[in-house]
């Protein structure tokens, strides 16, 4: 999905910390003052085990091997079969309530914030002038993964982000946002604020450029901002880039 689309204006959601992991204040994991919160979700627990743990991809396999089985007449094997199948199973299905029970995801007016991690919480900060495009997988019933590509180097890991994170995306990994709800309207979401935030940065570089003319024009020659250096709107959560830390 492009992210050059139209922009329009999004209501403020109500931010509700009783949602998935907390973050206990952390500025990398929580909105600080100021900071329009614009959607809040979670992944959709039956969905993520098929998606991102493929349960029933196990199922077929398991199933498979019962009916060969059955078929050579090796019954016992193929009680082995089902009692494995069964356990592999049940700890997938464990591993995605627990990643979803552990997941948040926030879009914010300047960024996407994860709360992540199964095992130790890891907090993503993405902001907004990162995202050069955003990639959506329909997976029915209105759920979907959203991929984001994110310009520059490479600057997260693919084993911190698993499993949020586009799959054989190896050497660029790009965040997921896995099997959340009304996935049409995040990604809408997504390139509204991107597009939003992008006219304010735009804004305050030809506001900096007019200023830098007129101090030239009355007290001399002015300093020169870096080539490609851009004002943001919040410098406090912007200018540092991509951030992802363990709790």
């Amino acid at each position: 999905m492009d992210l050059n689309a139209t922009p329009e204006r999004v209501e403020e959601a109500p931010f509700d910390e009783d949602m998935g992991p907390t973050a206990h204040g952390d500025p990398m994991g929580t909105p600080v003052q100021g900071e329009k919160v614009l959607w809040k979700g979670q992944p959709n627990r039956a969905l993520l085990a098929r998606s991102a743990f493929h349960t029933h991809k196990v199922a077929l396999y398991f199933a498979a091997l019962i009916a060969i089985s059955l078929a050579f007449g090796n019954v016992n094997a193929a009680i082995v079969c089902s009692v494995l199948g069964v356990a592999g199973i049940l700890v997938l299905q464990g591993l995605a309530w627990l990643s979803a029970r552990t997941t948040v995801y926030i879009l914010t007016d300047t960024r996407m914030i994860m709360r992540i991690g199964m095992a130790i919480e890891t907090r993503i900060n993405i902001p907004l002038k990162h995202i050069g495009a955003a990639h959506l997988k329909d997976r029915g019933k209105g759920h979907g993964d959203l991929a984001m590509e994110l310009n520059g180097e490479r600057m997260l890991g693919y084993i911190l982000l698993w499993p949020h994170v586009r799959p054989f995306r190896l050497a660029k990994p790009q965040p997921m946002l896995r099997a959340v709800p009304e996935a049409q309207k995040v990604a809408q979401m997504l390139a509204d604020a991107c597009e939003r935030h992008e006219a304010i940065e735009r804004n305050l570089t030809e506001i900096k450029e007019a200023s830098a003319k007129r101090g030239k024009q009355v007290n001399g020659p002015a300093r020169h901002a870096q080539p490609g250096i851009r004002p943001v709107a919040s410098p406090e959560l912007s200018d540092e880039g991509l951030e992802g830390a363990p709790a």
